[in-house]
């Protein structure tokens, strides 16, 4: 058994074997037939234009061959980078705020700790090109500068990316147009989007709204880091990045789908909870096992679980959302 998936995460002792080499082998034929679907779709190319066919394609997962690829295009990044030739080295050499610099320097070893590649002693070791990716932009976007979690995700962009300079324009296409607001300083994106969740649950799984009610259990406390991390930690890394297939062509609403969809098909075992800790128990459990490692049937679940999530809906339920938060701020 590898002690090391693929990635350079080490699997933890608990690690259950068995059931993911089942999947796995499953998984593997459908990756195969993905592969050749997308190569043809490519025909050599490094360009797709948007369409229902690459929509439907991107659902069903990229191939790790072409995941760089399409997250730069269809995400905008490839755009920027070749609109702004020389701007990311020039971050690089530019003036650097110490503080920025320093709070970026402290979260260096907090980040994937049990990630073989970010290791001080790899070679490479991508702590290095992690802290550049970090630093620059902070300076490229001020207001946001940086923000625990942003370390996390730019992380998971260097393994997938094997590229500094598309890693730091993907963290822009996240942070700067997928993602509103949710690594600014007041993070009143993220507390806004907590809140729409919270709107969600009440009109799709009524019961769980009722029970976190009755129990006082802020929606923050169990799904900020869902929101923060993009399910980095929380879900299996080939579940994350199907997720982030999805989300960097559709956009944000990606994240409710799957925050539903976790609820949802766990309704019933969440509804046993009898109390405060014991909720928050269970929302941490519904993030492992079987249903979140076989990561194609948990991506045919997000799109029908849920039922019709349009843009417009979560816009209104933004809206009021956010204007709540500000009148109680």
């Amino acid at each position: 058994f590898c002690r090391v998936d693929p990635y350079g995460f080490e699997r933890p002792d608990d690690f259950d074997y068995a059931s993911y080499e089942a999947f796995f082998s499953r998984y593997l034929v459908v990756l195969t037939r993905r592969a050749i679907k997308w190569s043809k779709l490519l025909k050599g190319k490094n360009s797709v234009q948007k369409s229902l066919k690459v929509k439907r394609y991107i659902r069903k997962g990229i191939p790790n061959e072409h995941r760089a690829l399409i997250w730069m295009i269809v995400s905008g990044a490839q755009t920027n980078m070749e609109q702004n030739p020389g701007y990311y080295q020039r971050l690089l050499e530019g003036e650097k705020n110490d503080k920025l610099v320093e709070a970026i320097k402290t979260d260096m070893n907090r980040t994937f700790p049990d990630n073989v590649k970010f290791r001080r002693t790899a070679d490479p070791c991508l702590q290095h090109t992690l802290y550049n990716v970090l630093v620059a932009y902070g300076h490229h976007n001020k207001a946001v500068g940086y923000c625990q979690g942003m370390n996390f995700i730019a992380g998971y962009l260097i393994l997938i990316t094997k590229n500094e300079e598309e890693s730091f324009w993907l963290l822009d296409a996240l942070i700067g147009r997928i993602l509103p607001d949710y690594y600014s300083p007041a993070m009143l994106g993220l507390k806004t989007d907590q809140e729409v969740l919270g709107e969600l649950v009440k009109m799709k799984i009524p019961a769980v709204a009722e029970l976190m009610e009755r129990h006082g259990v802020m929606w923050t406390l169990v799904v900020s880091r869902w929101f923060i991390c993009l399910f980095i930690d929380i879900l299996p890394v080939e579940t994350v990045l199907r997720i982030w297939d999805c989300l960097f062509y559709e956009g944000s609403k990606i994240i409710f789908r799957v925050a539903l969809t976790l609820i949802k098909q766990h309704q019933a075992f969440i509804l046993e909870a009898t109390n405060f800790p014991d909720i928050c128990d269970k929302f941490k459990q519904i993030t492992k096992g079987t249903f979140v490692t076989e990561c194609h049937s948990f991506m045919q679940k997000i799109f029908t679980e849920p039922g019709s999530l349009s843009m417009a809906t979560i816009d209104k339920l933004r809206e009021t959302c956010r204007e709540k938060l500000l009148s109680q701020g």
